[in-house]
């Protein structure tokens, strides 16, 4: 359900996407382009760096909302993942502060407050980030959701070869990536504190690796082997209680892909 009435779905901005050409930050620009708004691209390929702060203020200038749906790479493998992510979020809200961004959203993730990931460095990082936004007492939304469709080939949990494709036993609840976009865009007119979204059906992701692979005419076989972490296969990432539940459904998206 679209809530940007609330501030003025009309109303043309100037938004910042950080992450802007990854999986979630690419429908996110072009979503807001589509509706009329002025899009400031914040990513290492515009010469603007989270990690480092380079160019960032600058890039923010006269910018009104700024949606992170950024992802960093740490700079060093042996980088303290948790400290990066938490300070790429703190210079992201001095930065704003710097060049008078009115509100901030950030993409978030489901469960990353699960006690059954609190060994998991990745979560780990995410909840830090959200500590931070928490802590600033930046104007800011935070959107949650769970894994997305396009999760069906993520290198996390799917290892592809020549003749098979190897994935994980994870239980998941997948929202498509273009429900997430028109989220965060909402989000930008909004400015509610939290929205936590998922798909609206739940399954194994080896299934739906494979519903993927025969969209797309490749009959690769897939082989389902179990995860490291028992918590993945047993539902700790399904959806919370009083998330939203938003289409398209796993064959609405397939459709969707094949064309």
């Amino acid at each position: 359900m679209s809530i940007s009435h609330i501030i003025g779905e009309g109303a043309t901005m100037r938004i910042a996407v950080a992450g802007a050409t990854g999986t979630a930050g690419v429908p996110t620009v072009a979503l807001a382009r589509e509706r009329g708004h002025h899009v400031v691209e914040v990513s290492r390929s515009a010469g603007v760096d989270l990690l480092t702060g380079e160019r960032l203020t600058t890039a923010l200038a006269g910018v009104d909302v700024a949606i992170d749906a950024s992802n960093p790479r740490l700079p060093d493998p042996e980088a303290d993942l948790v400290e990066v992510y938490a300070q790429a979020t703190s210079r992201l809200i001095e930065a704003c502060r710097s060049a008078g961004v009115e509100h901030l959203v950030y993409l978030s993730i489901s469960a990353i407050h699960d006690p059954a990931f609190d060994e998991f460095p990745y979560y780990l990082a995410k909840r830090a980030q959200e500590q931070v936004i928490h802590d600033s007492g930046f104007p800011a939304t935070i959107i949650a959701t769970t894994q997305w469709h396009e999760f069906a080939m993520n290198p996390a949990a799917v290892t592809t070869g020549d003749y098979e494709v190897t994935v994980q036993d994870w239980l998941i609840q997948p929202i498509a990536v273009a429900a997430v976009a028109e989220a965060l865009h909402d989000a930008a007119h909004s400015r509610l504190p939290r929205r936590s979204l998922a798909g609206p059906e739940t399954l194994r992701l080896p299934e739906l690796t494979q519903r993927y692979l025969a969209a797309r005419g490749d009959d690769r076989p897939v082989r389902t082997v179990e995860t490291a972490m028992p918590a993945l296969a047993e539902g700790a990432l399904l959806a919370p209680e009083g998330a939203e539940l938003i289409g398209p459904s796993v064959e609405g998206w397939l459709a969707g892909q094949a064309q």
